[in-house]
């Protein structure tokens, strides 16, 4: 026979307080749909640091400055920003990966890749709102943006040189901007994120090829077959090279990830200007096209076609 469970009252009671505690909160004004503030929290702001003053809100907000009046500007503006935002937290994570690994740290600049990882997945999605607005719409306004580009990213140039894809032609672009033209001379010279990381792997005993070592970093890192069997070795010996396995494919991560961010872009101009050239004069989708077949750290993945095989 089965039994029946009738609740006691004392049941009934219990998850009576259980909801108050847990869900309306014990002791709060939540029958008016109303938040009390806390009388520890502090109001009177004079003469205090503020979350906007700290953030520098005013100059961050008023830096919206659209040049008509039309009602999507703002979205194709605050698109652009927070990409530079972004850009430039992946500039400051990529300079200190790069330190840490000078100074054989390679845990902690495997900290900085991991959280660039992260922000360059915000970014590809970022693409998927600024995808909203229509042909029609970004015709209304575009020909107030004059020759404006995001081929004139000076940030993303410089995380380019920084990941190896080098062009010491694109400082003419910034010939106008002394900052911008100084942050990309100063990354032409140094060695990229790949360069540190074959030198630590030197300095772990693997014979990593000379003409590496000792290349010119101001050139684009461009693929050295003689490195795929030391890349081969540490694939294939992973026990051994744990960290320098682990660290290969966080590298590959990197550049996945760069690559889903210039097609989301590329299919994302496709779809709102079609085979229009573009504002700064390039091809448009056709010169976004070429961009995919750059490749940051080309033995990575020119060693997956050796590992296994007889």
């Amino acid at each position: 026979m089965l039994r029946t469970f009738t609740p006691s009252r004392c049941s009934h009671s219990l998850a009576n307080d259980r909801l108050n505690l847990y869900i309306w909160g014990t002791g709060h004004n939540m029958t008016e749909n109303v938040r009390d503030i806390e009388e520890t929290i502090v109001t009177d702001l004079h003469d205090k640091m503020t979350y906007g003053g700290y953030l520098g809100l005013d100059r961050l907000l008023s830096a919206q400055q659209p040049a008509s009046d039309h009602h999507d500007e703002m979205l194709f503006i605050i698109q652009h920003q927070t990409t530079e935002l972004w850009l430039k937290l992946v500039l400051h994570e990529l300079d200190s990966a790069r330190s840490m690994l000078a100074d054989d740290d390679l845990r902690g600049a495997l900290k900085r890749i991991a959280r660039i990882k992260h922000i360059q997945e915000v970014m590809t999605q970022q693409w998927s709102v600024l995808a909203t607005l229509t042909p029609t719409e970004y015709a209304e306004f575009r020909g107030s943006l004059g020759n404006s580009s995001g081929f004139q990213s000076a940030q993303y140039r410089a995380v380019e040189f920084a990941l190896g894809n080098k062009n010491r032609k694109m400082l003419s672009v910034f010939s106008s901007e002394p900052a911008n033209h100084a942050l990309l001379a100063a990354e032409l010279e140094r060695p990229t994120l790949y360069d540190e990381f074959l030198r630590f792997a030197a300095r772990r005993g693997l014979p990593v090829p000379p003409s590496i070592l000792t290349r010119d970093v101001s050139e684009p890192y461009r693929f050295e077959p003689d490195l795929v069997p030391v890349i081969r070795s540490i694939y294939e010996d992973s026990p051994q090279y744990w960290d320098l396995y682990e660290a290969c494919e966080e590298l590959v991560d990197i550049e996945d990830n760069f690559q889903f961010w210039r097609f989301r872009h590329l299919r994302t101009v496709s779809r709102t200007i079609g085979f229009k050239t573009g504002t700064g004069g390039s091809s448009g989708v056709d010169f976004l096209q070429r961009a995919l077949s750059l490749t940051f750290f080309p033995e990575l993945y020119a060693v997956r076609t050796e590992i296994g095989a007889q």
